[in-house]
């Protein structure tokens, strides 16, 4: 009996701490990506030019690099609001591009509910189901970092073909990334909601912008 009482109370505050990254994560994700579509929208009010390709990277690895930093201090938060509201700016001139097309805000609509049914649908199958998705970090750890190279190939060598294919692993590679990081906040892998936070809005914005490229190609638009 004392043995039971003894695990019990082991168990309890893991349990609890695990809830309480799981709430303070979606709160943020909610509040940064209320944020970024904020800058969004003035980037594309303003009709602001795209930064490009070399200050858009030195803005991201620039900034994920000082939130993780102080992802245990209250600067973290100003940097993931930060880096949450830079990426927005850079998503405006997208935006803009995509909604002058003639079917362009009904793309813009569809990849939006598209990232959000897959994302919720995701995050709620991992919550609900409580499966540890563990084993799939090495492999999606690869799969980006070949994704990414390959997308920059596609971009300097001017290559359709490949860029929608990256796209399409894209799609896949970030709806594993979710369904991973959910399992790992549930499983205790990642303690910090700040880092889960910056983990989970990088899938829905890398899925949102790859579904919008896909969405674009097939309907001949892109």
């Amino acid at each position: 009996m004392n043995r039971y009482t003894a695990t019990v109370s082991r168990t309890q505050p893991s349990v609890l701490a695990t809830n309480k990254v799981i709430r303070n994560t979606y709160i943020l994700l909610s509040l940064t990506l209320l944020f970024s579509a904020l800058t969004a929208g003035i980037s594309m009010k303003l009709n602001l030019p795209s930064p490009g390709m070399l200050i858009t990277f030195a803005g991201y690895f620039g900034l994920l690099f000082l939130t993780t930093r102080f992802r245990n201090s209250t600067l973290g938060l100003v940097f993931v609001f930060a880096l949450t509201g830079f990426m927005g700016y850079t998503l405006g001139p997208i935006l803009n591009f995509y909604t002058q097309l003639p079917n362009g805000n009904q793309l813009v609509m569809t990849a939006l509910g598209g990232t959000g049914v897959i994302f919720l649908s995701l995050s709620g199958y991992a919550l609900t189901s409580r499966k540890d998705f563990s084993f799939m970090g090495a492999f999606l750890m690869v799969g980006i970092l070949v994704a990414f190279l390959a997308g920059l190939a596609a971009m300097f060598f001017s290559m359709p073909g490949l860029s929608l294919a990256v796209a399409a692993m894209f799609v896949l590679l970030m709806s594993g990334l979710i369904l991973y990081e959910t399992s790992n906040i549930i499983h205790g892998g990642e303690t910090n909601y700040i880092m889960a936070t910056v983990t989970l809005y990088v899938s829905i914005y890398n899925l949102f912008l790859s579904l919008l490229q896909l969405l674009g190609a097939f309907s001949g638009d892109d």
